[in-house]
């Protein structure tokens, strides 16, 4: 999670009422991200600013509705959905965390990233549809509430069966929020007609390491390949069991199996569409549990996983998630914008060694990415579509926090007149896509050996 939560332009949507609101809640949850870094923290003044941000949360949604009702929007039922979801089972939920846990360092970061993440999210997607007209189409293909409530019931009661936890549903509209340091484990199924499923399990590693490593080895302290072998045929079952429930899952069979890092789930969430998409907290540790469906899915894959190499794929990935966390506090952050995965995969591959690696497939989410978690450095795609690279550029200077981030345009146009288009924002520099990926290493490197005054040196 970043170190601060900062107000954009970019999350207004014109109605000064709804604006002033949205910056408010901003700036109090800003504050609790000022405290949890404070070394004497004052559980009083914790308490208060969780109850001023609720407060303030239930005005803002009933000011909301109020506007939307009065302007006759269409997607008013959805939206006034998220906003109940939000106030009868996330906060209520999070506060009672909070409370049980002393609000101790883990309940603060399990409030805040879920909190912020939300806010975020929904004041770049849902609170922009309502000027525009439109209904999201993230939510468009959940389940009737009365059958999420079904499955919610379903996945508490196999969590208590299998490690006797007393599992409370935080939110049945999880949007993809990451929280603390997870496992995210990706089961693909087919039908005999080929109608593919996907199912998501996030595990927090401490849900593995209590349950789990209790069984195996009482003394555990850190996931390892053995437990996490044991949760990936735990998870299976949970599957199973929800299929017992569900007449419409009767005839799928496993196909394949995958372990994402959270940069992979997360491009994954944010191109399709969730049938349901569930948080609950257990008491050991959070858990989410997301499905789709649909007869394709784009491409996006981890570490799949089959018997002969499950051994090997399960220490690797482990591995790889150790290493990356060590070096996440010392490595310099990278944002990659590109509409291309392509391209994404290329960057990534070839700078992820070095610097941790961030990547955004649009504007919003790339506003979105650098709110939660700023980085050193942005790569931005000059020519990207809907929203194109110069606005991008435009939205982040337009904030005071943001506007010293160093950008670097990557496009591929070098032609005379192009290349002065981009010379006129001034950013930090600009690569042609057309360098080899050592040459754009290579000037990545340079810029930061150069404390970040390498923009100067266009490369065309």
């Amino acid at each position: 999670m970043g170190d601060k939560l900062v107000w954009n332009k970019r999350y207004e949507i014109g109605v000064e009422v709804i604006d002033k609101e949205h910056k408010k809640l901003f700036r109090i949850l800003g504050r609790l991200f000022d405290f949890r870094q404070q070394e004497e923290k004052s559980q009083w003044v914790c308490q208060e600013a969780v109850k001023y941000f609720k407060d303030y949360a239930l005005k803002h949604f009933q000011d909301e509705e109020e506007y939307m009702a009065s302007i006759g929007y269409i997607g008013l039922a959805t939206h006034a959905r998220l906003h109940r979801n939000f106030r009868e089972t996330t906060l209520p939920a999070l506060e009672r965390e909070l409370e049980q846990m002393d609000y101790s360092e883990n309940a603060i970061e399990h409030f805040l990233g879920v909190c912020a993440g939300w806010l975020v999210g929904h004041a770049l997607v849902e609170d922009q549809a309502i000027v525009s007209g439109t209904v999201p189409e993230r939510w468009e293909r959940l389940l009737p509430e009365e059958e999420q409530a079904v499955l919610g019931q379903v996945i508490v009661s196999q969590l208590h069966n299998m490690f006797l936890l007393n599992a409370q549903q935080i939110s049945n509209c999880y949007g993809g929020e990451k929280f603390g340091n997870g496992i995210y484990y990706r089961l693909i199924y087919e039908t005999a007609e080929k109608k593919r499923w996907e199912f998501f399990l996030i595990f927090e590693e401490q849900l593995i390491v209590s349950t789990i490593g209790g069984v195996i080895d009482a003394k555990a302290k850190a996931i390892d390949a053995m437990m996490m072998n044991a949760a990936r045929y735990t998870a299976r079952q949970l599957i199973e069991y929800i299929k017992e429930h569900f007449p419409s899952l009767a005839d799928v069979e496993v196909k394949e199996e995958q372990l994402l890092n959270y940069e992979q789930f997360h491009r994954i969430f944010e191109k399709n569409k969730p049938q349901c998409s569930l948080l609950f907290d257990t008491g050991k540790g959070y858990f989410a549990y997301c499905m789709m469906t649909s007869d394709t899915f784009e491409g996006e894959s981890g570490a799949s996983i089959i018997i002969e190499n499950a051994m090997n794929k399960v220490e690797k990935y482990l591995s790889q998630n150790k290493a990356e966390r060590a070096a996440a506090s010392e490595k310099k952050k990278v944002l990659l914008v590109d509409d291309s995965e392509f391209m994404l995969k290329l960057l990534q591959q070839l700078l992820e060694k070095d610097y941790e690696v961030m990547t955004a497939t649009s504007g919003l989410s790339a506003i979105r990415s650098i709110t939660l978690s700023r980085p050193d450095l942005v790569l931005l795609d000059y020519e990207m579509p809907v929203c194109s690279g110069d606005q991008i550029l435009e939205m982040i200077r337009s904030e005071k926090e943001f506007a010293n981030i160093p950008i670097i345009f990557l496009t591929s146009r070098v032609d005379r007149e192009s290349v002065k288009k981009v010379i006129q924002h001034k950013p930090q520099g600009y690569l042609s896509k057309s360098l080899s990926p050592e040459l754009i290493k290579k000037e990545v490197d340079r810029f930061f050996n150069n404390d970040g005054n390498a923009g100067s040196d266009k490369k065309e």
